[in-house]
């Protein structure tokens, strides 16, 4: 049904932009300004909820809540959901989310739906570029099965000598990142072009100016800036909350909350996957065995003198013990427990689980008070 259809039985389409609280904003598709013209004269009134957000939006903005029906049946509403709204109160700027329509894609961390791409944006100093972090960030990327885009800000304060060398030495990992500099525009513009169209989500460390590149691209975002802490050489968060932004060349940028470590949840099979240069090996080659995990196998074709190879092994190690953990969860009387090595010097193994308190010593404070019961009986 089209957004036609949907105004012509009282129902309109939009995307939910902003979730907070049980309250969502929802902006509504062009065909809805039509409608609101023709009802009542007076503007929205948003401001209470997202001041930044202008009252005469066009295409317009309403505040929803969620119909009962939709929480009964466990209907989750998320950041860039396609909904149908019903019953708008355009004097108020009010209305109830009746639908959610079906998913293209949908992230967990953050909860967010029908993305396109993510915006890796990462700088190259202040705070400096940790290899590490990076390689945990890009792995995190893709894992969602989404295009990676990746931004390297604060080029400015490095020499054209060092940026070839970042540019050389991420083009090995295959990735071909875009140099920019917030501060001083550069190449703004031709990172804007990738984003127009699409629902982009953009993620990275504090401190990197995530909130200074959407201020750039989108003059009414008005994001708060933080600066990089003296002591950590890290970034303070000043994102609070998932947003969508609308492009002026179109499109939506999702503004994330920053943070610095990302959680290694894969499937440890599947971790190998999520390195370009490791997927360029298995294409031309196979590993012996089926269920190969890169390690200590023989005939890996995978192991070798790559520079992530060592990332590889700790993130191994950590979506290993994710796994155990969760299997544990799931059979909490379960008699084996993980045992792991030092990376990269043997396999993790599993290992029988000593009964909870079976083998643990006796404290001496229990020692003296059973003595003292003891005492007091035989009196």
């Amino acid at each position: 049904m089209t957004g036609e259809n949907f105004a012509a039985t009282g129902q309109l389409l939009g995307t939910v932009v902003a979730v907070q609280a049980n309250f969502y904003r929802v902006q509504l598709d062009q065909e809805a300004g039509e409608q609101r013209s023709r009802g009542a004269e007076e503007k929205l009134d948003l401001n209470a909820f997202l001041p930044h957000c202008p009252t005469t939006a066009s295409p317009p903005l309403l505040l929803c809540t969620r119909r009962t029906r939709l929480k009964k049946i466990g209907q989750q509403v998320m950041v860039g959901d396609r909904v149908v709204v019903e019953e708008p109160d355009w004097a108020g700027g009010r209305g109830a989310i009746a639908e959610v329509l079906p998913r293209q894609s949908e992230l967990d961390r953050p909860a967010i739906a029908n993305v396109n791409q993510i915006l890796l944006v990462f700088a190259v100093a202040d705070p400096p570029l940790e290899p590490y972090q990076l390689s945990r960030f890009l792995i995190k990327a893709e894992s969602t099965g989404l295009d990676v885009l990746l931004c390297l800000n604060k080029s400015d304060l490095i020499s054209p000598q060092e940026q070839q060398q970042v540019s050389d030495r991420l083009l090995g990992w295959g990735y071909q990142p875009i140099f920019i500099s917030v501060k001083d525009s550069i190449n703004t513009e031709q990172a804007a072009r990738y984003l127009s169209n699409k629902i982009t989500v953009i993620a990275g460390p504090s401190g990197v100016g995530k909130s200074s590149l959407i201020n750039t691209l989108i003059d009414s975002a008005k994001l708060r800036v933080g600066e990089v802490s003296g002591k950590l050489a890290r970034g303070r968060h000043t994102t609070r909350h998932i947003e969508l932004f609308e492009l002026p060349s179109g499109g939506l940028l999702a503004d994330t909350p920053g943070f610095n470590q990302p959680d290694m949840d894969c499937i440890p099979e599947e971790l190998i996957h999520y390195f370009p240069e490791a997927r360029k090996r298995l294409a031309v080659a196979s590993c012996r065995f089926s269920d190969c995990l890169h390690r200590d196998e023989p005939e890996c074709v995978v192991r070798g003198d790559w520079e992530r190879y060592e990332h590889y092994l700790e993130f191994l190690d950590a979506a290993i013990a994710h796994q155990t953990q969760l299997h544990q969860q799931a059979d909490p009387e379960s008699t084996m427990k993980l045992k792991s090595k030092s990376k990269g010097k043997g396999q993790s193994q599993y290992e029988p689980k000593l009964e909870s308190k079976k083998y643990r010593r006796i404290s001496r404070k229990t020692q003296l008070q059973d003595l003292q019961e003891l005492y007091r009986d035989e009196e």
